[in-house]
């Protein structure tokens, strides 16, 4: 299953969480795949502490285990938030037949 994890990352924690993103993706965890990574150029959401970065990254991964086997070192370097999302990859000029597919 596809998700997409948002990190909010105080600034003065930035160099400890980036080794420890750079660690967890140099050993990708069994089940999981990566796919993009981005950094947000501004807050979506207004409740972000102050001097903080969000990050996101879209990922597959077969288990709970394999999640958080690549999100609690980010934790431990100093994440202050860190939210696991699933999503539904629907194709851009496929929504009607999608959402056919998922109501039953």
């Amino acid at each position: 299953m596809k998700f997409m994890t948002l990190v909010v990352e105080p600034v003065e924690k930035i160099a400890e969480i980036s080794a420890a993103s750079d660690k967890v993706w140099a050993d990708v965890p069994k089940g999981n795949r990566p796919e993009a990574s981005y950094v947000l150029l501004c807050v979506p959401r207004f409740d972000i502490p102050p001097n903080s970065i969000v990050a996101f990254g879209i990922s597959e991964s077969d288990s709970a285990d394999s999640i958080a086997a690549r999100n609690y070192p980010l934790m431990l370097a100093g994440a202050t938030a860190v939210h696991v999302i699933p999503i539904l990859e629907v194709p851009v000029t496929g929504a009607a037949k999608a959402e056919k597919k998922y109501r039953g």
